[in-house]
């Protein structure tokens, strides 16, 4: 493997278990709002499920701890990048400035 092949391959990693973990946070949410929903469907008090979905909620936040270190580590790496002088990555953007690439169109999130 060539030096821009490790590199690919670090950074195909690391977008996987960004995508990964912002995957379980999602169904993570679903399921509390499943529990929810299945409470009152069935006409049961809120207290009977109060400690399965605090425990529910106590994961949704673990899994937001990850998410935080995972996004630091994002961070390290880029610096490191930088640092080694591997420039941006993939040579597809040009540079305006800062570290930063020229963003190119405009990006927007939306509800589907």
């Amino acid at each position: 493997m060539d030096k821009t092949q490790v590199i690919a391959s670090v950074a195909g990693d690391l977008n996987a278990t960004e995508q990964s973990v912002d995957a379980a946070i999602a169904h993570a949410t679903t399921l509390v709002q499943s529990m929810i929903g299945a409470r009152t469907a069935l006409g049961i008090s809120p207290v009977v499920g109060a400690e399965s979905q605090a425990k529910a909620m106590e994961a949704i936040a673990s899994l937001s701890a990850a998410r935080q270190a995972v996004v630091a580590c994002h961070e390290e790496l880029a610096k490191d990048h930088r640092r080694l002088g591997y420039g941006i990555f993939a040579g597809g953007l040009p540079k305006t400035g800062g570290d930063r690439p020229e963003t190119i169109g405009e990006h927007r999130l939306r509800a589907v």
